[in-house]
């Protein structure tokens, strides 16, 4: 497995049948001694004792030794080998987190390689349900393993998930990385979310989820979920271990669901599960600790439908368009509505560039990498013609010195009112797009002769659940081709 290294001491419990009972662990010639609990921890009837380490600079191989006495005289030990000290990642969400390695586009030469990252170790928590917090996981899929083709090619483990934690080891120079994936396809974030994110954001009411997981059998059994069940029994077991950070792909399920309260329920959530981790462990995992997330892809053929998804994708960066943002700080994210793949639909297959744009995003938030490219172009300014026959969009000079304007199509402008605008998907008519000469910051959008003479209100780009063909944008960054600029909405 792999525990939190320095600068953070990481966190060891376990379990004990008898109340107030010495227990001796030792770690690379090191004694630490504790005492079980006075009381019961969990529905057995059995204590929690927890050991904080000394923080580990040496990443090991180490092997943990764990020793209580017996009423006999006679002592009895577990032992925890081939444990290594690195950075411990959360991967959660819904069906594109759940989404095996197997499904993936080059599944086997990413199986097949997998080996060469011994140092990635891989944990997968079984889909699980509680009505209250539970302490320990009700089920395990994958226990810890070493990354190697049975293990990244069994169908516990994520590709988002394996990827980004690989991607981050070969950039890190092969620092040990510990991955735990614990997701649920087809879940609204009000499952994943402790209590507290429902009443600060006037959730009243939770849809049951009805669920037809297979028996062994054969035969179908309905599983009802309902809200924070899946924090109870899938997430809040996990927040006694120290942790480096979380990343999220979910959001496709609240399209029709809650969708206005998505700003407040995913930055809510985020608030909350920093918060209990930095309580749970004793205020050593950081109470800002790095959060990523993977901004939603596409699902319709057609490209016409506007639908919920743009709406989720804007909520994800809290409304302001791009993250990391003042809103809650500490969030990164990969642009990925730009892959699209028909025959996967709400499942891309793509996900080697989902996971190398939100490595690069991790490194330059997580990790404090400086020189790396890590966002696609950010608006920073407009201007609308006195006649309003054209719209100047200018993009961040912090970001990248020019873009690239790869399509003309993307971008629509609204002049029937804002009320009218922000309720009716036809009042939006598109802008073309087109180079200015001499400004590699700054592109012109024609307004079309129905808007001729009349206030421009408002501008959207990429507005819809699947805007353009593959890798076919509009605006991308000039120093990294496989930046996409995110959708972006404004109304002036």
């Amino acid at each position: 497995m792999v525990l939190q290294r320095a600068p953070q001491r990481a966190i060891v419990w376990g379990y004990e049948d008898t109340f107030d009972v010495p227990i001796l662990m030792t770690m690379n010639n090191k004694q630490y001694h504790t005492r079980s609990s006075s009381r019961s921890s969990n529905s057995l009837d059995e204590s929690i004792w927890s050991v904080t380490l000394d923080a580990q600079t040496e990443e090991g191989p180490f092997q943990i030794k764990v020793t209580r006495p017996l009423p006999n005289g006679t002592l009895d030990t577990i032992s925890l080998n081939d444990v290594l000290f690195g950075d411990v990642w959360i991967c959660s969400g819904q069906s594109n987190m759940e989404f095996p390695v197997s499904r993936m586009f080059n599944a086997s030469i990413e199986i097949e390689n997998s080996s060469k990252y011994p140092k990635v170790r891989l944990f997968s928590a079984s889909q699980r349900q509680s009505a209250i917090p539970q302490e320990e996981l009700l089920s395990i899929a994958l226990k810890w393993s070493v990354a190697e083709p049975a293990s990244v090619g069994s169908g516990a483990t994520s590709a988002v998930c394996w990827l980004y934690g690989r991607m981050i080891n070969e950039q890190l120079g092969g620092r040990p990385i510990g991955l735990i994936h614990s997701s649920w396809g087809g879940t609204d974030i009000e499952y994943w979310s402790p209590p507290e994110v429902l009443k600060d954001c006037g959730v009243t009411r939770v849809r049951p989820f009805e669920y037809k997981k297979k028996r062994k059998t054969g035969s179908n059994v309905a599983v009802i979920l309902n809200s924070t069940v899946l924090y109870n029994a899938m997430i809040h077991p996990f927040t006694r271990m120290v942790i480096k950070g979380a990343i999220w792909y979910q959001g496709e399920q609240n399209t029709g669901y809650n969708r206005d309260k998505y700003t407040c329920t995913f930055s809510k959530m985020i608030e909350y599960w920093r918060a209990i981790w930095n309580t749970r462990t004793q205020s050593i995992t950081d109470p800002a600790f790095p959060f990523g997330f993977v901004q939603l892809s596409t699902a319709d053929k057609t490209g016409k439908v506007v639908g919920g998804f743009p709406w989720i994708r804007w909520h994800q960066t809290f409304d302001v368009g791009y993250v990391p943002n003042s809103v809650v700080p500490n969030v990164f994210m990969a642009v990925a509505l730009d892959l699209r793949d028909d025959e996967g639909g709400v499942h891309p297959r793509d996900k080697l560039d989902v996971g190398y744009r939100l490595s690069r995003s991790g490194l330059a938030v997580a990790y404090g990498y400086k020189n790396i490219t890590f966002q696609g172009p950010i608006v920073e300014s407009l201007t609308v013609a006195s006649d309003s026959s054209k719209v100047n969009v200018t993009y961040s000079r912090q970001v990248s010195p020019s873009v690239e304007l790869r399509d003309p199509n993307g971008f629509e402008v609204c002049c029937a009112g804002q009320s009218v605008c922000n309720s009716t998907d036809t009042a939006w008519v598109a802008a073309s797009a087109s180079r200015i000469e001499g400004a590699p910051l700054t592109i012109s959008l024609a307004i079309p002769s129905s808007c001729a003479s009349k206030h421009v209100d408002a501008l959207r780009y990429l507005w819809r659940e699947t805007p353009c063909l593959f890798k076919q944008a509009a605006i991308y960054s000039t120093l990294d081709s496989n930046l996409p600029a995110p959708p972006y909405l404004h109304y002036f």
